[in-house]
């Protein structure tokens, strides 16, 4: 797959952009953070329920109250993850989050059996599945925001930071080098699913990802190479599971991209259906392992 130049310099201006806001949101206080990923889970959630709808006409019609239902339970569980530092007075978002979910999730079968009487077991366990696809790993991300944030800072940087900006970077520079590579030397397919993506680019940039990360975690963190190695090992390879997935459903539905927000990189979940994977996973070895 040869370079092209043109579609190179779009992509390149739009991740400048994108990474511009990303930073802000991810830097400049935890509620930044909340609120990017708020935004991601609300983008992802819209994209999802439209492709779903392509690919099964009865989704289409759901109700409005199920549409942005599922979307608000979602929420609700982000919320509940977060941790005292989010907090207004003696109110509690965790607490808020845990009754917002629970309300919705009553609500929701009760608003279709009774009032839009299209309770079908097909529609809610696509719903389902859209709830641990992606608001399961918004919430984690905001646990893992949390987890390191009772430990302080470090060089003014809070360390609740340090496992989500390394799982970010991760994903991005793979992302990145997978690309560049498969660009320049990419010739064997890595699957049916996504002909464009090719072995050499997802193993070069795997392989960059993973150095990279590793080196630079340890020179600017002080943490341990090792774990950091085999972080950005299964941040690699469940992200390249999470693209593999997402493009089965754009497939499906017979679309190019899920979305339209950013140029030359498609919609919210081209952007981050890598990451929605990949954090599930990290935050699995992060509970067992750390």
């Amino acid at each position: 797959m040869a370079l092209h130049l043109q579609t190179f310099k779009t992509r390149t201006l739009t991740a400048i952009v994108f990474v511009a806001i990303m930073l802000c949101g991810l830097l400049v206080n935890h509620w930044s953070f909340l609120v990017l990923f708020s935004v991601i889970h609300t983008g992802c959630w819209l994209e999802y329920q439209k492709l779903r709808g392509l690919i099964d006409a009865e989704y289409k019609n759901i109700s409005t109250f199920h549409k942005y239902g599922v979307i608000l339970a979602g929420f609700g569980f982000m919320l509940w993850m977060t941790n005292d530092a989010y907090s207004f007075g003696s109110v509690r978002l965790s607490e808020l989050g845990w009754y917002l979910m629970m309300v919705v999730l009553i609500a929701l079968p009760i608003n279709e059996i009774l009032l839009s009487r299209q309770f079908k077991l097909k529609i809610i366990f696509i719903s389902l599945a859209g709830l641990l696809y992606i608001s399961l790993s918004c919430g984690l991300m905001i646990a893992l925001r949390c987890e390191g944030m009772i430990y302080g800072s470090l060089f003014t940087l809070d360390l609740g930071l340090i496992l989500p900006l390394l799982l970010i970077a991760t994903i991005w520079i793979n992302d990145t080098m997978a690309y560049i590579v498969g660009s320049l030397i990419g010739k064997t397919p890595l699957s049916p699913i996504s002909p464009k993506k090719t072995w050499e680019g997802t193993i070069g940039g795997a392989v960059l990802a993973i150095a990279t990360i590793t080196l630079f975690g340890f020179m600017l963190f002080k943490v341990d190479a090792t774990q950091v190695l085999l972080i950005a090992s299964i941040a690699c390879v469940a992200g390249i599971i999470g693209d593999l997935f997402e493009s089965k459903l754009k497939r499906r539905a017979g679309v190019k991209d899920s979305g339209n927000i950013m140029p030359g990189h498609g919609g919210f979940l081209d952007r981050f259906d890598s990451l929605l994977t990949a954090t599930i996973f990290v935050w699995i070895y992060v509970k067992l392992f750390l």
